[in-house]
């Protein structure tokens, strides 16, 4: 390694000492994971009203499934180009933009006429969310006063919080009350917008006052080798999570319905017991990483669910529901974990990581979506949940992860 770069090496070290004896910004990490909670709470409208527009339009599964891959990789083709960007020249007031498109999706989606607007709709929320998530991710880094995993969960959690409540609104509103509904909640998205100005308005403070400490040239004490190696294995986890999850999320209460003769008020419902565990699971696996290291976590959530995800589709409707929740719990854990494990691997470049891994997470729930309906088209639901059982054994792969990434 060269002087220089254990120069910038040390120097990163005594700053980030430096910031673990500090607080974290406990303000600021709240307004962040509300406006998280209000931005993935739009969002998972979107999946929420799946069983209404298919009534409405008249979808086919692939259709259904196209919606979701529509919003999934315009958030995800551009996070990473976000990321990238933003990392050399900081926009700090492009957060209340990013909510902006948010809820211009939303009100379209409210009044959309066909299945092209609701596909339009669905674009402009997955722009917001482009723009959101690396941005957020960046400010959750500087205010957690070197508590890297737990101001990530921190975070996570106000997005997991806001996709849990989305089916549950939905089915206390937009059931009864119907499509045009959706655009009440554009009021949540404009408390969203004027919490995320407050939040650039810190984050614009924050960068000028550390601006030259952040002239630094910061490098990783990773070979290229080592880092492409590892950021390959931890989109492998990745997609095996996201597209496991693109099963239960998008196609849940159809599987419920199908099954267990629920209605659609009734299996919304249970789609809201598993994202709620999800939400608990996110609270926890930041904090247990900053404690024990992200490697084990990583390991535990992903693998871990494998048993369960077995069982799923064998199981009753008590069953199903216990399942459901512990399979939420423990997967969820894994974001927070992986995601700081990677801005480990790539110092300096916390926009570009957090836009890659959002965005590759994005594309791949979208890319699940669409290939498991066209999948339940062919052959049926049941079907689909016993084929997505095996994917959490690709988790094995967690054990070619390089040791000595353990603590931020």
């Amino acid at each position: 390694m060269t002087t220089n770069a254990v120069g910038a090496l040390d120097a990163r070290d005594t700053s980030t000492a430096t910031q673990q004896k500090s607080k974290p910004a406990f303000g600021i990490l709240t307004a962040i994971s509300t406006s998280h909670m209000v931005n993935d709470m739009m969002q998972s409208l979107i999946l929420a009203m799946y069983p209404i527009l298919k009534g409405e339009f008249s979808l086919s599964f692939g259709q259904i499934g196209l919606i979701s891959l529509t919003y999934q990789l315009t958030a995800s083709l551009l996070q990473p180009l976000v990321g990238l960007f933003t990392d050399r020249r900081p926009q700090p007031y492009s957060l209340p933009f990013g909510m902006m498109s948010t809820l211009i999706g939303l009100i379209l989606l409210a009044f959309a006429p066909n299945f092209g607007f609701v596909l339009l709709a669905a674009a402009l929320v997955g722009i917001g969310s482009s723009i959101f998530h690396p941005e957020s991710s960046r400010i959750a880094r500087l205010a957690s006063g070197g508590q890297h995993g737990f101001a990530q969960s921190i975070f996570q959690v106000g997005g997991n919080t806001g996709t849990a409540i989305g089916p549950l609104l939905a089915a206390l509103v937009i059931v009864p009350f119907g499509q045009r509904s959706v655009a009440w909640f554009g009021l949540a998205a404009m408390l969203g917008i004027g919490l995320l100005l407050w939040v650039s308005h810190w984050y614009a403070s924050r960068h000028i006052a550390t601006d030259e400490r952040k002239k630094l040239t910061i490098v990783s004490p990773y070979s290229r080798k080592v880092v492409i190696g590892a950021t390959a294995v931890l989109l492998v986890l990745i997609f095996s999570k996201y597209f496991y999850l693109a099963g239960i999320s998008s196609f849940y209460t159809f599987y419920l319905m199908e099954r267990f003769g629920l209605t659609v008020r009734n299996a919304q419902l249970y789609l809201f017991f598993f994202l709620f565990a999800s939400a608990v699971g996110t609270v926890l696996g930041g904090p247990i990483g900053d404690r024990i290291g992200r490697k084990p976590v990583i390991w535990v959530s992903i693998l871990g669910v494998a048993p369960f995800a077995l069982l799923l589709p064998h199981a009753n409707l008590f069953w199903t529901t216990a399942l459901t929740i512990v399979i939420g719990l423990v997967l969820s854990s894994a974001f927070s974990a992986i995601l700081v494990y990677a801005q480990e691997l790539m110092p300096g470049k916390v926009g570009m990581v957090s836009g890659l891994f959002f965005g590759f997470a994005f594309g791949m729930g979208g890319l699940g979506a669409a290939v498991l309906g066209i999948l339940a088209d062919r052959t049926s639901i049941a079907f689909v949940y016993q084929a997505i059982a095996y994917l959490p054994l690709l988790g094995v792969v967690a054990v070619l992860l390089p040791k000595g990434i353990h603590r931020a």
